[in-house]
């Protein structure tokens, strides 16, 4: 398992986009990522550095693991 420090949120965004994961719209600081199929939504604070347990969160939302999602960054 990748370490998860140092990561944007910008850098997640586009990882996530990677996978599949949609833009539909930003509040604040925050972009809301939709998926086809997915139940729930991903919102991913726009902050030049995620905590480690929001990014591990958003990461299991999404159904990736931490090693395929280090692959997509």
């Amino acid at each position: 398992m990748g370490k998860l420090g140092n990561i944007s949120g910008k850098e997640a965004a586009k990882a996530f986009e990677k996978a599949g994961w949609m833009a539909r719209g930003q509040t604040g600081s925050h972009l809301v990522l939709t998926k086809t199929g997915a139940r729930a939504n991903l919102t991913v604070p726009l902050h030049s550095e995620l905590a480690p347990g929001t990014l591990r969160a958003l990461i299991r939302v999404s159904g990736l693991t931490v090693d395929k999602f280090l692959e997509l960054l």
